[in-house]
């Protein structure tokens, strides 16, 4: 009579403290379990040294008057702190979402120079990349503010271009446009509906060329369809907006908008050093898509920018997309070191709060909280931006 086998060796699974699975699930628990002991004993910690200093651990000062005023906006010292953080937040995303387009345009185009047949082209850029890229980001910041903005002539000097433009080292001040009468909501609500439709053209001119290979010519049909739309709307609603021109007075301009010399010292270093880490980014995407597509493109009979724009870039893009999330979220927190030229983004504003008497623990648990916000923001873009490549390519 043989020895029967054990149960476990007969359902062809191992013990559990043997199972590969078992165990790593099991790891698992120890450390999500070994995190929160750390972090409750950490906050237990510190609401007992707030406790013993007498600070108070709620948010109720958020409800408090500031007690300072934010210089060029409408907020006045009467008004409480969390309108203050408001308008750091919108400070913040101003400056880091155009600093993202701009690094983004002037990165490509350096990138690809740095390819380019033309020698002093590509030595141009070479010299661009490696002497930017190895400067630290606040020293072109705080150089931009004292040796560029300031220097510029005063607003008695001040220069114009085209009448559209003003530019002295009180700021610079572009035209707008503005609202002339009661019919500027509607009219901004038929240029949402104008996107829309624009972007659904846009989507069914790209699903004919997949499906017949006839030239879609998305972007003419998508531009025209949104041009119409708007002109229509625009004389239908009676002239609903107008042109605000900078005028130039004595001791300031008038109309326009304003860009402030700590805001334009700011999104130039930012744009200027980030564009440096994103033309290498480039530069490598497009080396790395295999040399036989763009011999394939020449043997083809396209122009050099038609083989960019058509075979090379839209492969490269792919493989680029990941690093350049990275040089996005950079950018982002780079535009913290504001405060050294005392633009009033979040962080600044983070530390006017606490200097007027307001609990610091709160304060920068609510800066982590919106610099947090911002970068899963910018990695949930980037990686649906991310899967849909990986889609279309696949």
């Amino acid at each position: 009579m043989g020895v029967e086998a054990p149960a476990y060796r007969r359902s062809g699974r191992p013990p559990p403290w043997r199972d590969v699975r078992m165990l790593r699930l099991l790891f698992q628990i120890v450390v999500v379990g070994g995190v929160v002991v750390i972090g409750l004993w950490l906050f237990g910690n510190l609401a007992t040294n707030l406790d013993r200093q007498g600070i108070r651990t709620d948010f109720d000062y958020l409800d408090r008057s500031a007690g300072f005023a934010i210089a060029g906006s409408d907020f006045k010292s009467s008004d409480p702190v969390w309108r203050a953080l408001v308008v750091g937040v919108k400070n913040t995303a101003i400056v880091s979402g155009a600093g993202i387009l701009l690094a983004s345009i002037l990165g490509v185009v350096i990138g690809v120079s740095r390819l380019s047949p033309n020698w002093l082209i590509a030595r141009a850029a070479s010299l661009y990349v490696e002497a930017v890229r190895n400067i630290p980001v606040l020293v072109i910041i705080i150089f931009m503010y004292i040796a560029v903005i300031l220097k510029l002539p005063s607003i008695g000097n001040a220069s114009e271009l085209f009448g559209i433009l003003v530019i002295s080292n009180s700021g610079l001040v572009v035209a707008s446009v503005e609202a002339a009468g009661g019919g500027a909501p509607l009219f901004a609500a038929s240029l949402a509906v104008a996107a829309v439709v624009a972007v659904v053209v846009l989507i069914r001119r790209t699903r004919r060329f997949d499906r017949t290979g006839q030239p879609h010519h998305r972007v003419l049909w998508g531009a025209g369809t949104f041009l119409i739309i708007a002109v229509v709307a625009f004389v239908a609603t009676g002239t609903p907006v107008a042109m605000s021109l900078p005028q130039r007075q004595e001791f300031g301009v008038t109309g326009g908008i304003r860009m402030s010399p700590e805001f334009a010292a700011l999104l130039a270093g930012l744009f200027i050093y980030t564009a440096s880490h994103i033309a290498e980014i480039v530069r490598g995407s497009i080396l790395a898509v295999s040399r036989g597509q763009s011999e394939a493109a020449r043997a083809l009979g396209l122009t050099e920018f038609q083989r960019y724009r058509f075979v090379v870039l839209p492969q490269a893009l792919r493989i680029m997309i990941p690093p350049l999330a990275n040089q996005y979220l950079n950018l982002t927190k780079n535009s913290s070191l504001a405060v050294f030229i005392a633009y009033p983004e979040i962080t600044r504003i983070t530390r006017i709060a606490i200097g007027q008497g307001n609990p610091a623990p709160q304060g920068i648990l609510i800066l982590m909280g919106i610099y947090l916000f911002f970068s899963l923001t910018i990695s949930a873009i980037t990686n649906l931006v991310n899967r849909r490549l990986t889609y279309v390519t696949s």
